[in-house]
């Protein structure tokens, strides 16, 4: 099984970035509501979170979003031939579970016992 080699120190202070600013976003969304609350403005819709709010979000999302494709590690291909690249014949021809040795067929093709004892 091979690995992949770690991710950058550039990818993971791009996540750790990108998380921060994510996170301060939605505190500042959460700030301005409690603070529109307290002022009796919870009412009014009209501009419910600014927009320098909404752009922070927005940014910390996109930022997280390319953090987390420069630091994933590479995909495994999922095909047939590499799944039946690491299996032997033996464990591929032997199945166990389809073997059976208590079965009824000797209880379904025995003589019925009326017809035993004539």
């Amino acid at each position: 099984m091979s690995s992949s080699p770690p991710p950058s120190a550039l990818a993971r202070l791009v996540l750790g970035l990108g998380a921060l600013v994510f996170l301060h976003g939605a505190y500042s969304t959460y700030e301005h509501l409690a603070l529109r609350k307290s002022l009796g403005l919870a009412a009014d819709t009209s501009e419910a979170v600014p927009f320098d709010i909404k752009a922070e979000t927005l940014v910390g999302l996109l930022v997280v979003l390319l953090g987390t494709c420069l630091t994933a590690s590479p995909l495994k291909e999922v095909t047939w031939a590499s799944e039946w690249s690491k299996r032997t014949i033996d464990e591929v021809d032997a199945r166990p579970s389809f073997i059976t040795f208590q079965h009824r067929g000797p209880l379904l093709f025995a003589a019925s016992s009326a017809e035993a004892a004539k």
